[in-house]
């Protein structure tokens, strides 16, 4: 089943005039529609539809040089400052990985894409955008001042599909998964958890006892998780500051993870957001959406992979955070102190 906007493109057009700086999301919001529904209503304005295939937006941004790259859940959004390229396709998973730029991509998901253009009192704003089935944003790419802007006029007719039309169908948004916990699979799961031998088979031990991550982190115990206090999520980020350490901090959503691997310098809390503002990196969590998060250990060929994970009321992962292990930064040992002393969870809920 597909819905259509309730206002008309002239009716989204019109209240974006109206509102200029209002953003994107808090605009679609506002009006009750989806933002590519949004964005749609811009084609012909500024907007033109794209093709959505990872495999012709990726090694088109390459060709943008330095840019802004943004993926967003709910409750956070993580932005980098590189260039794309090492592009690797795939039918179900690929990905592109530079020095700044580290992706995840799942192509299904990249459904509905535009390229962006509006005038501003500094010039033209320029991006690609990537909504799912259901009009969500998977990934933006935003160009810089210091951006190959000759580049886009030639990019935009290249990935441009023959349909132009001002107004977007989209699907019904498929709820968020909840935990799935299988109590009575609990001893096989501690058995197996044991076994692990890289992070990466943790997924497919849960989908084998048909649980998911949060129902398994839920009824797995110590050694392997300990439930924190959901203000660990901002003293987590305040200590990894303090000490100075490199960290992987990975944020996603159905169609693309995004990873900074790196420091934490500055922090600067405003409302119920939590925001890293540093050269290159920004993140900005929604602190009030945090609604629970967890210590998780998993053994790997490498030694234990230690993750502070959070997720948000209806069970959505927002964020997690793991010690880089590479050779000759090992941040894994003062991560795990770091880890170690973040405050459990006093009473943990039925």
């Amino acid at each position: 089943m597909t819905q259509h906007p309730a206002v008309s493109p002239f009716d989204i057009r019109a209240f974006q005039a109206e509102n200029p700086k209002m953003r994107a999301r808090d605009a679609s919001d506002a009006l009750g529609i989806s933002e590519a529904q949004l964005v749609a209503a811009s084609v012909g304005h500024g907007a033109t539809r794209i093709g959505a295939h990872p495999d012709g937006i990726i090694p088109a941004a390459e060709a943008l040089g330095e840019v802004m790259a943004l993926t967003r859940v709910g409750a956070c959004v993580h932005e980098k400052i590189g260039e794309y390229g090492n592009y690797h396709p795939g039918e179900h998973a690929a990905m592109t990985l530079t020095e700044n730029i580290d992706l995840r991509i799942f192509p299904s998901h990249w459904v509905h894409a535009f390229a962006v253009e509006s005038e501003t009192e500094q010039g033209p704003r320029r991006s690609l955008q990537v909504f799912d089935a259901a009009g969500d944003a998977v990934h933006k790419i935003h160009l810089r001042d210091a951006s190959n802007h000759d580049a886009w006029a030639g990019i935009v007719a290249d990935l441009a599909v023959a349909d132009q039309s001002d107004s977007q169908a989209v699907e019904a948004r498929k709820p968020v998964e909840g935990p799935k916990s299988r109590t009575d699979k609990v001893d096989i799961l501690r058995e197996e958890w044991a076994k692990l031998t890289d992070t990466h088979q943790f997924l497919r031990l849960c989908s084998k006892l048909k649980m998911n991550r949060l129902g398994a982190y839920r009824i797995a115990g110590g050694p392997w998780v300990r439930q924190l206090e959901p203000d660990a999520a901002d003293a987590m980020l305040q200590a990894i500051r303090d000490a100075g350490i490199e960290v992987m901090i990975f944020v996603g959503n159905r169609g693309c993870i995004q990873i900074h691997t790196g420091p934490v310098h500055t922090l600067r809390p405003m409302g119920p957001w939590q925001n890293v503002m540093d050269p290159g990196f920004n993140l900005h969590l929604r602190l009030d959406k945090v609604a629970e998060v967890w210590a998780v250990e998993k053994p790997t060929q490498r030694g234990p992979a230690v993750s502070v994970e959070a997720f948000d009321a209806e069970g959505g992962l927002i964020f997690q955070v793991f010690g880089v292990g590479k050779e000759g930064r090992d941040s894994r040992p003062e991560w795990g102190r770091i880890v170690e002393a973040l405050p459990t969870l006093a009473e943990v809920p039925a």
